[in-house]
Order: C-alpha cells, then sequence, then structure tokens
C-alpha cells in the first residue's frame, strides 16, 4: 500500500539492540526506511551488521541516552551516517527497577526517569530542530505504557516515566502538529521480552492471572509492534496526532 511505504525514509530508533525496539526498527526497514539504531548494548553494532547481511539500510551507534552530551553526539552522528536528514523517531529505549514504593531509592528513580523521560524529552526536541530545519514534516513515536494508565506495583518510577511520556506526547502535538510534525505513542501491553522474563515464568502465578485477562489469551511479541509503528511513521498517519495507541490484545479493556 502506498500509504505504508518508507522508502527513502530515515529514521533513528532507540533501544535497538533487542526486544520490542528492534522489532519496530525491523518493521520500518522492512517497509523500506534507512535505520539508525541506537542502544548502549554494544551488541547493537553486530545487530546493525546482521541487518545489513539481510539487505536492509541500518546503521549502528553505542550510547548512553541517559547522558545529556552522548545522547547529543549519538543524535548527530546518526543523522550525518543517513545523509544529514531525518524522517522518523522512535523514541524506544527503556529501563525498569522494582522496589517497594516506601522503600524505592532515590538512585534508582532517578535512572529511570532520566532513561525513559527525560531522554524522550530531549530527543523529541532535537528531532523537531531537525524536522524545522529541514523544512520538512517529521513523524516522532514515542513508546509508551499500559502503566501510562495505570499505577502498577512495585515500579512507581516506571509508572511516573511512561505518565511522563504520554503527557509529553499530547504537549509537543499540540505545538508542532501546524509544522507538519505528528507526535505520537504506542503503549505496549504484556509483552513477551526479556525485560518480562519473571513474568512470563509459567510457574509464576502472575502468568495466568495476566494471560486470563488478555482477551486475545496470548501476550505480544516484537512482531506485534511492526504494523503500529509502521502506520505511525507513514503518510497514512498525517492526520493522527498526540494519541496513545494501546497495543495491548484487549488487556485495557477488558
Amino acid at each position: 500500500m502506498k500509504y505504508l511505504d518508507l522508502t527513502g525514509k530515515k529514521a533513528i530508533v532507540t533501544g535497538a539492540a533487542q526486544g520490542l525496539s528492534r522489532g519496530m526498527a525491523e518493521g520500518l526497514m522492512e517497509a523500506g526506511a534507512e535505520v539508525c539504531i541506537l542502544d548502549i548494548n554494544p551488541k547493537v553494532m553486530d545487530v546493525a551488521k546482521e541487518l545489513r547481511e539481510k539487505g536492509f539500510l541500518c546503521h549502528g551507534v553505542i550510547v548512553n541516552i541517559g547522558n545529556s552530551t552522548e545522547r547529543e553526539e549519538a543524535f548527530a552522528k546518526a543523522v550525518s551516517l543517513m545523509g544529514d536528514h531525518l524522517d522518523i523517531l522512535v523514541n524506544s529505549a527503556g529501563v525498569q527497577r522494582r522496589h517497594k514504593s516506601e522503600e524505592f531509592p532515590l538512585e534508582d528513580w532517578q535512572f529511570v526517569i532520566d532513561i525513559n523521560l527525560t531522554a524522550v524529552f530531549c530527543l523529541c526536541q532535537l528531532a523537531a530542530k531537525q524536522f524545522m530545519k529541514q523544512n520538512s514534516k517529521g513523524k516522532i513515536i514515542n513508546v509508551a505504557s499500559m502503566l501510562s494508565f495505570f499505577g502498577g506495583y512495585t515500579v512507581p518510577a516506571y509508572a511516573a516515566s511512561k505518565g511522563g511520556v504520554a503527557q509529553i506526547t499530547k504537549a509537543f502535538c499540540n505545538e508542532w502538529a501546524e509544522k507538519g510534525i505528528n507526535v505520537n505513542a504506542v503503549a505496549p501491553g504484556y509483552m513477551d521480552t526479556e525485560m518480562n522474563v519473571a513474568l512470563t515464568d509459567p510457574n509464576n502465578p502472575r502468568f495466568k492471572e495476566i494471560t486470563d485477562r488478555i482477551p486475545a489469551k496470548r501476550w505480544g511479541t516484537p512482531n506485534d509492534m511492526k504494523g503500529p509503528v509502521v502506520f505511525l511513521a507513514s503518510e497514512a498517519s498525517d492526520y493522527l496526532n498526540g494519541a496513545i495507541i494501546p497495543v495491548d490484545g484487549g488487556y485495557l479493556v477488558k
């Protein structure tokens, strides 16, 4: 479908050495985009090489996006690698820490907020400035969460960060929509990824409890994120702005 064709588009995807982020990056490349994947994990370079060997246009940059200097340098390098142009930003890097709320360490709070919210805020700004510099339209896709809607247990920092992602998505939309910049978010439900290995253990009673609540009766996978992200990155979503789209098998409405 022409509307979903991303041939010639240039995209940055953070956290894409593995998991949902890698799935989203692959989806963009399968739709024709050239993608630069950013991650603190050095294996991001091997992933980029693997994807190039499959015939995709892919670059890798190692970066700690929680560090402001590294973040800005990595963004500039990514844009340079793709011919000094950018069309799409996917803010999908994320971290998690678990403690009882009354015992949650401030250093863990700050770590989660720095990666999940502050880095997203700053990268959105950098992308918007790049789009304006190019005098072009642009797509920003943030990754929210079910905890943008719920509070969760033992994850107050994660819940706060993902609630913040939903709100800055709306705030940026209000100012940038008229400039041709779409800012939306996807909110993954319970996903079978590295972050959830404790929950996906069939011996954990929470696994059955969660699965029973999902109308689709299964947990999501990185492949389930491809279609929504390609849609939000393409012309098909040009009149969609400030939306938080659940990708959850129906969990939210059960």
